[in-house]
């Protein structure tokens, strides 16, 4: 069996760019003019994703499984 993968989806029109997701998961995420977003949307499952989007104070980073579109965070 393959390693899990998640798909992170950033809100841009939600995003305030607080920078939380690049201070717990700076290899995952990055700010841009527009907001944060994800340096790659389907990526091998890492807790340090689910700990950004946790940490989003607009809950505008969703993490779910690729395979089942279930919800892992936040």
């Amino acid at each position: 069996m393959g390693e899990t993968r998640w798909k992170v989806h950033v809100d841009r029109d939600a995003c305030v760019s607080s920078g939380n997701c690049v201070a717990l998961a700076a290899e995952r995420f990055e700010l841009t003019d527009d907001g944060a977003r994800p340096l790659q949307e389907i990526l091998v499952a890492d807790e340090a994703v689910v700990e950004a989007a946790e940490a989003c104070p607009m809950e505008a980073i969703t993490v779910v499984d690729a395979a089942d579109g279930s919800e892992v965070a936040p």
